[in-house]
């Protein structure tokens, strides 16, 4: 399929119109043209100066092309790239947007001045010179609208321009040349303001998109060569200098410096990076020189899949979206009926004059354009996900943010999403100051387990000096045991005491150590017990703070599902302030409860790890750590990019701010325009009240919607 980036879609009604007539078109069947992105899908082998026709005809126009030279799957983010390029130096097709834009701003303005000059005139020049002034008005800033409307009414094709058309022509035959003009220009404007809102959260949107480098400098044989980024392979060695963007994922082989990683993760602070650490693509080195060994082509990278998810974002329409579409549909339709009745009705039954009621039926007609209906939800979304994308929390689709917002339980993993996923000492019982960290660190420094390592920072913190092992042997289902300065130690479970007396004491604190749910390593020599270490997956920080965030957003339940024991389970429930937990979980068991919870409520499920994948798949919403497994992040519909939770509750927030204002948006929307067909009955409408009901409606929908961009001031 080929995509294109369209530009000049003053509404969306225009753009489904514009998808429809392509539709049918030879070969166009599948055609889909979203006005939330202005991206058109089309079928290669269609007919374009057809389609440059249907688009030209309504005002539209190819900005910019999103095909990818380069074959590969994801061919959204160079195209998202280029598309910024050319949209930024705007010397492609037209000028650019903008100067679409400042055109219609001008015959607007003409229009303007030439009505203002005749309602000035009036007593001073003819009625046919008015006349002739006011019809240049309509004309300067109507045709557009009046040739869409009268190619619509050929076809029987009834919408906002047809509506429109029928109430201009209408108020000229019965001589209403002030009003029909003010018409005119008020219509103009509304659909001129109408494009500049949702252009305005589109180039919001871009501007996330014009994070992606277009070059790296590649060191071949030792010579560096600028080559673009689409053609890095693994195993490339790149070198970044200071201000540069890093192109794709990949670890440092030489250098050192701090990292922006905003761009990936939505974090403000930098990063400090040395040698053998990773980065991600689209993060910015901000001082030192760096050397980089790709790990990822680009089209696999962090930022590709962060410009890809947030491209399909804008392609998906909501429940709600849809449904306010297909009421659309029945409303016009009906609202031309009530016009016809409000003609009818009053002079036929009622003794009404004729002109007086066809006056109310014209101004019924515009009420009936429902610009503002349609516009309520659009621009929100685009909004919220660009907000959420600003904060590193990637949102899939519309669909997903709508959903965030409905939720009233979270269930979450434990380990790697609540706790770090690391091994901490928790608790020590030390009964041989002299000896229990030298035989501890000489026995697990040289080990790579994770256990050995949260000893070994106890070891270190203490700067206590370690001894060499003379010899070591691991004993299957207990631990180690080590010859040190020619006497026997052991390092391990429970078994690897079974040689020793244990005191009373001692096994009573061995016992309380349990039954909180931490794992024992005991050090011993031959005859006693040196002391002993509780491990613990560490609680996250942030992880108490976030749940009490998330209930005082609305949220009513938080469950921990986890296969550790229930004791290891019921310590960081506590700890951590979720309402319940399920431990002993295997995966199937975690969608076992995450089905039984959807039951009585709308649930998401936030994991990081490769066994939480079916539960963040059998979830109404499933969410992922951005630093977890791909398995998790592609099975997800919403991406958390950093390592932990902070920024869910914000993401929660914007989402239920974005429900709150798209039904704020439908309620005024709707509101105005009851109010205006209310006038009807007593004959107060007038043209003038029609369209500023809508226009008002139309401007309040979309300035109260961009809010949703404006950032919080940051507490110092």
């Amino acid at each position: 399929m080929n995509e294109f980036r369209i530009k000049g879609l003053s509404c969306a009604g225009c753009a489904q119109r514009i998808e429809d007539e392509i539709k049918q078109l030879e070969h166009g069947a599948d055609a889909k043209l979203s006005y939330n992105s202005g991206k058109l899908t089309i079928d290669p082998r269609i007919s374009m100066p057809k389609v440059n026709h249907i688009l030209k005809s309504d005002g539209a126009y190819i900005a910019s092309s999103l095909v990818q030279t380069q074959e590969h799957s994801h061919s959204h983010e160079e195209g998202a790239g280029t598309t910024a390029h050319s949209d930024h130096h705007g010397h492609d097709h037209d000028h650019s947007h903008a100067d679409g834009n400042n055109k219609m701003l001008k015959l607007l303005i003409t229009s303007g001045i030439i009505y203002a000059a005749a309602l000035l005139l009036e007593g001073v020049l003819d009625k046919q010179s008015l006349i002739l002034l006011y019809l240049t008005a309509t004309i300067i800033s109507g045709y557009t609208t009046f040739f869409r409307g009268l190619k619509n009414l050929s076809k029987f094709k009834f919408n906002m321009d047809t509506l429109m058309t029928i109430a201009l022509v209408g108020a000229v035959a019965i001589g209403e040349w002030k009003e029909a003009t003010l018409v005119a220009i008020l219509f103009g404007l509304n659909e001129l303001l109408e494009g500049f809102g949702m252009e305005k959260a589109r180039r919001s949107m871009e501007a996330l998109l014009k994070v992606a480098p277009k070059e790296a400098v590649k060191i071949i044989n030792g010579k560096e060569v600028i080559v673009p980024i689409s053609s890095l392979q693994v195993n490339d060695l790149v070198k970044i200098k200071p201000g540069e963007k890093i192109p794709s994922d990949g670890v440092i082989t030489d250098g050192n410096s701090s990292v922006n990683e905003s761009p990936i993760t939505g974090e403000s602070l930098p990063v400090e990076k040395e040698r053998g650490e990773p980065v991600y693509g689209g993060s910015i080195n901000n001082e030192g020189l760096l050397w980089v060994r790709i790990e990822k082509a680009y089209k696999d990278s962090s930022l590709a899949k962060i410009l890809h998810l947030v491209q399909e974002a804008q392609e998906t329409k909501t429940p709600t979206e849809l449904y306010i579409n297909k009421f659309s549909k029945y409303y016009t339709p009906l609202i031309m009926l009530v016009a016809v009745l409000v003609v009818l009705v009053p002079p036929l039954f009622f003794q009404g004059d004729w002109q007086a009621w066809l006056y109310q039926g014209l101004s019924v007609l515009i009420v009936g354009c429902p610009c503002a209906l349609i516009l309520s939800s659009p621009i929100a979304i685009v909004s919220g996900i660009t907000r959420n994308a600003r904060n590193g929390v990637l949102i899939k689709g519309g669909v997903f943010l709508e959903q965030l917002g409905k939720i009233d339980t979270l269930a979450f993993d434990k380990t790697g999403t609540l706790t770090k996923g690391e091994p901490h000492v928790a608790q020590m019982e030390i009964y041989d100051d002299m000896h229990f960290f030298k035989i501890a660190g000489a026995i697990e420094k040289s080990s790579l387990h994770p256990l050995a390592q949260a000893i070994m920072k106890e070891v270190t913190l203490r700067d206590t000096e370690v001894p060499e092992p003379d010899g070591f042997q691991t004993i299957a289902g207990q631990g180690i045991k080590a010859q040190i300065n020619g006497k026997h130690y052991s390092l391990g479970n429970e078994k690897s005491i079974e040689h020793i007396t244990i005191p009373l004491h001692v096994q009573q604190k061995i016992n309380a150590l349990k039954e909180e749910g931490l794992t024992l390593v005991i050090v011993a020599d031959e005859i006693q017990v040196l002391g002993m270490f509780g491990i613990a997956d560490e609680i996250r920080d942030e992880s108490r703070a976030v749940i009490q965030a998330l209930h005082k957003l609305g949220i009513k339940q938080t469950v921990m599902l986890t296969g550790d024991h229930q004791k290891t389970a019921e310590k960081v429930a506590a700890a951590v302030g979720v309402s319940s937990f399920y431990g002993n979980l295997l995966p199937e068991d975690k969608v076992k409860q995450i089905k039984k919870l959807t039951a009585s409520g709308h649930v998401a499920m936030i994991g990081d790890g490769i066994n939480d994948a079916p539960a963040l798949a059998s979830a109404q919403l499933g969410i992922a750590m951005g630093k977890g497994t791909d398995s998790a992040i592609e099975t997800a519909d919403i991406v958390l990019m950093q390592d932990h939770l902070g920024k869910l509750p914000e993401a929660v927030s914007i989402a239920k701010r974005v429900n709150r204002i798209i039904k704020f948006n439908i309620s005024i929307s709707l509101g105005l325009k009851i109010i205006a067909l209310l006038l009807t009955i007593p004959g107060w409408l007038t043209l003038w009240i029609a369209i500023l009901s809508d226009m008002g409606a139309t401007i309040f929908v979309t300035l109260v919607s961009l809010t949703l961009l404006i950032e919080p001031r940051k507490k110092h």
